[in-house]
């Protein structure tokens, strides 16, 4: 029974109307679902992500938000196979389908992990240090982000209708914004399917997710200057999106990510017999055939040393001829049919395009297939094209083919190939196979700039590389001119897309307690109890110790510099030293003023404090000359609750100060303390 795809919006699943699309098979042109959302209410979807899922998302941490995402990774893996068998109907292989469901449960798996290391277990997120801006230091400025409070509208491509969700929901969700996912109808009923299971898994607060099905209509109409719009699709689209009067007059946050024409270049060290050879043919040929072509990030210009294009071609349509087109479900298959018969149609008037002033070196006369019929499903033979002279007007530099086709451009020298690289007016990806580092570095020099991403790869990262076309979610995905100009992924990067940066201005113990962490300048509360004897529960931001005096003499330097070993002459020598401009005479290790500090400050017996597992910022700011007397202030900077954890982390600011109160260091120590009442769940 043909589906009849739904619209999850205000808390209700609402089927399609009488005039529904139909939706066939990319393998047997069967109908697989009918799709239309002429009667959702758009707007209504907008507020109700406002006003039901917005609280409820941002009353929740990071960190929980980031559980969350975690335990949805681990729900939606449960139910890959239903996904799988939806996939296969798109034209997805195995391998494929892999890189869309698997790699998108994978990306919300890096965005929890990266959520709970990266971010505090906090409503509020502190950027950077605080700023002194005035000359006693009563009044400080801190930058701050908070979470937009509308929703970020996510408009997605066809190509990927898991990966491409799950890439974009994640960033939005861990920021605490909920999603209005509007998928491309072609491949809707896969994207419709995950939604359905992340609805029913009840684990994100109501409405974080909804799911337009069909046009986007009037949806942009509604749009405030507290949303944010995503887009994945042409360039052509992205123009109107962008100039949209109210996307325009609301500044609404816009990232796109469009057409690309991506380069991979053989570097002219990298002739036939290397390993740089062989692995750019294997990346030419995977980018041409993996998902039939139709990724964002393929391989459109192969740009190859002109002695080499001969031996290229022949590579190329060596390894084309063993390729096995077929049933996208069957192992025996390596590369489906398009998404649908129009994006066939499409492609070879594509093709047709650039082979008015290209040569066709490679294209089957015949598609002999593995278990599928070629006049049912929109299959077609890799092409493979030849440019002799890809001058800055060839339309290889502009007209792309989304699907398996890719052209041969011959370049002279390394300044050429920066040149025609560039051509492509902007590009996601960007490749480089070669063992000539120097060659390399001209090839970042010159291209960089017009590229979201480089891989450059040669025989010494090859068997751990990602490859050229694979976005991770640690790395931004974007980039400039014709590829859109956004970024997505890019770890926290993407999360602060999301989020509101605020610039605070007032007194340190204001911000302090707005910021839930102490700013220099700030009160110190200083109590009997040592701060180490303190449970992560009874520390308080702004517990404070300040330390006895300590006597650096001669004796200690030259004992310092015995046990360690580190004899550089400004400890050793005194002439040497004096001669030194930035000291008087023989100066104390800075390490040894850490290790001092610490007998200055720690409390050695067991207790709530578990281990010190590191210091940020360590600064020596002024020498320590045999004499001088030292002193510290230790003060509890900040907390970060691991709710899962029978520990909290507690960073600790550490102030060195000699006998006239001149700061001679500072640092930040990372320890974990023991919670007092913790229950594991």
């Amino acid at each position: 029974m043909t589906r009849i795809l739904e619209s999850y919006a205000q808390g209700r699943w609402q089927p399609a109307g009488p005039g529904a699309q139909q939706l066939k098979s990319a393998v047997d042109g069967s109908v697989v679902a009918l799709i239309d959302a002429k009667d959702v209410d758009r707007k209504a979807m907008l507020e109700y992500g406002r006003a039901k899922a917005g609280p409820a998302l941002r009353a929740m941490t990071f960190h929980q938000r980031a559980e969350s995402l975690k335990a949805l990774a681990k729900y939606l893996a449960d139910f890959k196979q239903e996904f799988y068998a939806l996939s296969y109907q798109t034209g997805a292989t195995r391998s494929d389908t892999w890189i869309d469901v698997d790699g998108g449960i994978s990306t919300l798996f890096v965005y929890s992990s990266k959520g709970r290391r990266e971010l505090p277990n906090d409503r509020i997120l502190i950027e950077g240090p605080s700023e002194a801006i005035s000359r006693g230091g009563s009044f400080v400025g801190q930058h701050v982000c908070v979470p937009l409070e509308g929703v970020a509208v996510q408009i997605n491509a066809f190509n990927f209708p898991c990966w491409g969700m799950l890439e974009k929901l994640a960033p939005a969700i861990l920021a605490g914004m909920p999603v209005l996912v509007k998928p491309a109808s072609s491949t809707a009923y896969l994207a419709e399917h995950m939604v359905r299971r992340i609805v029913d898994s009840g684990i994100l607060p109501e409405g974080a997710v909804q799911l337009l099905c069909g046009s986007v209509g009037d949806l942009l109409d509604h749009l405030t200057c507290q949303d944010v719009l995503g887009f994945t699709g042409s360039a052509s689209t992205a123009i109107k999106l962008r100039t949209h009067p109210v996307v325009l007059g609301n500044s609404v946050r816009l990232n796109a990510e469009t057409d690309s024409l991506n380069c991979s270049l053989l570097g002219p060290d990298a002739v036939p017999g290397t390993p740089e050879f062989d692995l750019f043919i294997a990346e030419v040929f995977r980018e041409m055939t993996s998902k039939a072509g139709q990724k964002c990030t393929a391989i459109r210009r192969a740009l190859v040393p002109e002695q080499c294009m001969g031996a290229v071609q022949r590579a190329l349509a060596e390894k084309l001829d063993g390729l096995r087109i077929g049933l996208p479900s069957s192992k025996e298959v390596d590369m489906g049919p398009l998404a649908s018969l129009g994006q066939r149609e499409e492609v070879l008037q594509r093709v047709a395009e650039l082979a008015r002033e290209s040569e066709i070196v490679y294209q089957r006369k015949s598609l002999e297939l593995v278990q599928a019929d070629a006049q049912a499903g929109a299959f077609m033979s890799p092409v493979l094209l030849r440019v002799d002279d890809p001058h800055s007007g060839h339309p290889v530099h502009y007209v792309e083919a989304f699907g398996p086709v890719c052209s041969l451009l011959p370049y002279k020298d390394m300044s050429n190939a920066v040149a025609l690289a560039r051509m492509g007016g902007g590009s996601l990806a960007g490749s480089m196979c070669s063992a000539d580092d120097q060659a390399v570095r001209q090839f970042v020099l010159g291209t960089a700039a017009m590229h979201g991403r480089l891989v450059l790869l040669n025989r010494h990262c090859a068997s751990e590389s990602t490859g050229h076309g694979s976005p991770l979610p640690h790395l931004v995905h974007g980039g400039p001119g014709r590829a859109g100009g956004g970024e997505e992924q890019g770890g926290i990067r993407a999360v602060m897309h999301h989020m509101q940066r605020t610039a605070l201005q007032g007194s340190p113990d204001t911000l302090g307690l707005v910021c839930d962490r102490y700013l220099p300048g700030g009160a110190r509360r200083l109590e009997p109890i040592h701060p180490f004897r303190k449970y992560f529960e009874q520390l308080q931001v702004g517990d404070a110790l300040l330390s006895a005096e300590r006597e650096v003499s001669l004796d200690d330097i030259e004992a310092f510099a015995a046990l360690s070993g580190d004899t550089f002459y400004a400890h050793m020598d005194q002439e040497a030293a004096a001669a030194n401009p930035f000291f008087d005479g023989r100066v104390a290790h800075g390490y040894f003023l850490v290790s001092v500090a610490a007998g200055l400050f720690v409390d050695p017996a067991p207790g709530p404090v578990l281990a010190n597992y590191g210091l940020d910022n360590l600064r020596f700011n002024k020498p320590v000359y045999p004499g001088d007397r030292i002193k510290v202030a230790f003060t509890c900077k900040q907390k970060v609750n691991r709710e899962t954890a029978e520990y909290g982390e507690v960073h600790w600011d550490v102030q060195i100060t000699n006998q006239d109160d001149e700061n001679v260091a500072s640092y930040e120590v990372l320890t974990l303390v023991e919670k007092e009442d913790w229950v594991q769940v």
